[in-house]
Parts: structure tokens; sequence; C-alpha cells
């Protein structure tokens, strides 16, 4: 058998909420503790990370949401700053147009104008603006059924996803912790705590902490600690396509009130949608949904902008969202019957921009044992077991 190796804390994943929780822990003064990534896959070909629309956004349902992302957009403009000269740290190249949510009904614009307020009291700038208002500023736009827009104007838009997971990577390599090429296919318990990782390799490790940040398999890896966690893989299908004209240089990313999204990207557009359909998925199921772009999304697109009556198509892609069937919000903290479990799961396609205030909460978690940044309580894993619900109703 071989010797079982030792950590302070083993995070199970390392995407970009693995290497957050890395990365943050290992720049903190009063721990010192041995930390271990494992991660079966470093380049990341199918991870949510690299397969997303790598947006930041504030104009979400909830105020914690609104305020975890509001840091995300703070730490990318300070990061860039901090790393500008260190060539091993890329330009994450944040493009802040903001989003732009537009209303059709007038529940549609009682929804945005509800949430404007949360925003707004939780230090976002969100701004409400009148189809009049729309046109003068966005003229690629066609509005006749449009009656409010709600548009974020700074900390919003859009940056290099792989620049932000690979500057963690690479500064918490920097600081000590240890990135491990293997798989998690098992976990031994020893009273109500997990004892030991089990490895596709044969290796095993032991922890003070375990931390699931698995992505969309999380759920895979609670039950070998005898956690049911409502995180499933769903899918979704990115087109890139080519226009008339390149895209505006103002263009923000643009949710149409029937749920299709595009954005610039640099001189084509990318553009999505929630699916009428979302089943569950297999964890190897990457077959992109073509049909979607042929039959909702391109007419959706002609009918919003004469720029869209004709386009190609260039390419498409299919990742997945680690999505929480509970709640569509992210389960953050230690599980409460499995002490040295701790969970940062189930994001629902917002765990990108949401990265940097999860790997500082959960750093404070792991260091001293509470939030101290910013009070992620109401994720909490209690409300699973209770069945109390905390929505995020702003799922794009």
């Amino acid at each position: 058998m071989k010797e079982i190796e030792t950590y302070d804390v083993v995070i199970i994943g390392g995407a970009i909420i693995g290497s957050a929780i890395a990365y943050f822990l290992s720049q903190l003064s009063q721990f010192n503790g041995r930390i271990l990534v494992i991660e079966k896959d470093p380049s990341y070909a199918t991870a949510s990370t690299a397969l997303s629309a790598a947006s930041i956004r504030m104009q979400f349902s909830n105020r914690v949401n609104v305020l975890m992302s509001k840091f995300g957009g703070e730490f990318i403009q300070n990061f860039d700053q901090q790393y500008a000269a260190d060539p091993d740290i890329a330009d994450l190249s944040f493009i802040q147009n903001g989003y732009l949510f537009l209303a059709e009904t007038s529940e549609q614009r009682e929804i945005l104008t509800r949430n404007a307020q949360t925003q707004r009291a939780a230090g976002a700038e969100t701004e409400l603006l009148t189809r009049a208002e729309l046109s003068g500023k966005f003229a690629m736009l066609s509005l006749d059924d449009n009656c409010l827009g709600a548009w974020g104007p700074r900390g919003e838009g859009w940056f290099d996803n792989m620049g932000l997971l690979n500057g963690f990577r690479t500064l918490a390599k920097r600081a000590g912790v240890t990135y491990l090429q293997d798989e998690v296919i098992a976990l031994s318990l020893a009273k109500n705590r997990v004892s030991t990782a089990h490895l596709a390799s044969g290796a095993q490790v032991s922890g003070v902490d375990f931390v699931n940040a698995a992505g969309p398999r999380a759920g895979q890896i609670a039950r070998m600690a005898g956690i049911d966690l409502p995180v499933e893989a769903r899918k979704r299908t990115t087109f890139l396509f080519q226009a008339q004209t390149p895209p505006p240089s103002d263009m923000p990313l643009v949710v149409d009130h029937s749920g299709v999204y595009f954005r610039p990207e640099g001189q084509m557009w990318i553009c999505a949608m929630h699916p009428v359909d979302d089943p569950e998925v297999d964890h190897d199921d990457f077959q992109p949904r073509y049909q979607e772009f042929d039959d909702i999304i391109w007419p959706k697109l002609a009918a919003r902008s004469k720029q869209f009556e004709a386009i190609k198509l260039r390419r498409m892609w299919a990742g997945h969202y680690a999505y929480n069937t509970l709640d569509q919000n992210a389960i953050i903290g230690r599980h409460p019957t499995v002490a040295n479990m701790i969970l940062a799961n189930g994001f629902s396609g917002h765990g990108l921009q949401q990265a940097p205030a999860v790997g500082r909460a959960v750093s404070e978690l792991i260091c001293f044992n509470q939030f101290r940044s910013l009070d992620l309580g109401d994720l909490s894993f209690e409300r699973v077991v209770n069945c109390r619900p905390f929505f995020e109703y702003n799922i794009v």
C-alpha cells in the first residue's frame, strides 16, 4: 500500500472555484498549512470555466449575489493593476460595456425595477432606461416591442476567463500550493469526518479540511461522503457568429426579454439562450444543440437588429452549468454533519464571476472558522436540509 500523503487542506477540483480558494488561502498570513489541489484535467478542455461566456454582472435579484459580483469586478480591475508588470500573469482585458436587460411586459418591467432597487442598495449603478433613451444610446437595436431596459454602466462586462484561472494557479503555486493531476474516486470517513481521499492513480491523501470544488461533478464527490447535494450538469450551447458589420465599440451584453442573449466577441458576436427543455445531462455530453440556433436564437436576433438578418455561424460549443436544482444559487460553507467537508458548489452559471468572492470567503472560513469580509450564511447547506430555497430569479 502506498504511503498516505497528509495536507491541511485538500481541494477537489482545480478550475476557477478551486483555484480561487487555493489562491486566497495561500495569501493569508495567518494560514501556514499545506494546500493540495486535485484536478484530473489541467488542460481544462471541458471545464465550465473554459467554456463559459466569461461575463460578469451585478444585476441579480438578491443582495448577496450583487455583492459577490461587485467584489469580483473590483478584484479583476485591481488584479490587472497589481500584476501588470508580471510576465506570467495575463492582462484580463476587462471590457466594461455592461449588461442590458430588456423588458417587454408590465410584469417584466416591474421585475427589472425591483431588481434595480436591490442592486443600487448594494452599491451597483444600474440605470433604468426608457425605450427612447435606449434607442438614443444603442442605435443598432430594434425596440418596438420594448418598454424598459436595465443597464449596468460600470463593473459589468466580460473578461479573459482563462487569464483569471491561470493567474490564480500561478500565484497559488508560487505561494507553495501543490497541484496534482489525478481524480478522486472514493472518500473514507471516520467519526463523521472525511479522513482520506482515494485517487485513480492508487494514491491516497488525508487532510484536516476537504473542499468540494468539483463544478458539475460536485454531486458525485458529495455522494462519496454520504451527502445528497442538489447539483447536476445542465448543458448550455454557445454560438459564435459574424454579422454584416462589426459590433459597436460600446455595445453591452444584451439579454433579450425572450431569454436569448448576445454580446460582442472581438469583431464577431457570441450568443446563447436558456434552453426550453433543460434536463440533466451526462458529464461527458458536450454535443452542441445546433437546433437552438436555427429554431429560436436566430429569429430573435433578426427581430432585435437589422444587422442580424444576414449572419454567418462560425463556431459552436457546449459547456455545463453546475446547476443547483433547489434554488439556482450557490451552496457555500461547512456541511452540518460532515464537519470537515466544505462546499463551494451549484453556482448555476455565475461561478466564474463570483470566484474571487468565493475564494476569499472559503479561505476565511478555513482559517478563522467564520466569514469576515462578506457574510455568505444565506448560502449555507442548512437551507438544503430544511428545504428552504434562497432563490436567485435573474438567471441567464
